[in-house]
């Protein structure tokens, strides 16, 4: 079982991941919640291997099920870090009426996207450090 200080540790810095993502959102400069979007990518990343752990055979083999789970997981992160960039390059439908065409950014500002940038880093790593921490191999689901 994990120790208290490796919890302690792993709900700061999720809080610390999700500041960055409310910050990309919600200050006054952004003011575009269209970054949250991220948060999908957060609760999808984590299923494949939760769902590999459970059809892992006897001899706890990493076999194709595992390699299946590490890959689409890969997906889902690399999405996860391509969504604000698209969203930065992305161009604006509606140009507002005092702007030219050459001052336009994308759907959100570049600092929103390094503040989002920065949130994925912090909560893959954190959801990493919960797999890393809390893999407990010695009960089986044959529970259920």
């Amino acid at each position: 079982m994990a120790g208290v200080k490796a919890l302690v540790a792993l709900a700061f810095s999720g809080s610390v991941g999700l500041l960055f993502l409310f910050l990309s959102c919600a200050l006054p400069q952004f003011n575009n919640w269209y970054p949250f979007t991220v948060v999908v990518f957060y609760l999808l990343s984590p299923i494949p291997s939760i769902i590999a752990s459970r059809y892992t055979d006897a001899s706890g083999e990493n076999g194709q099920c595992r390699e299946l789970a590490w890959f689409l997981t890969t997906g889902i992160v690399i999405s996860a870090f391509a969504l604000p960039i698209v969203l930065t390059r992305a161009p604006v439908t509606a140009i507002p009426p005092n702007s030219t065409v050459t001052d336009v950014e994308g759907i959100i500002s570049g600092g929103a996207c390094g503040l989002v940038l920065t949130a994925n880093a912090v909560m893959f790593l954190t959801i990493l450090g919960f797999f890393l921490a809390f893999d407990n191999d010695d009960h089986r689901y044959s529970v259920w």
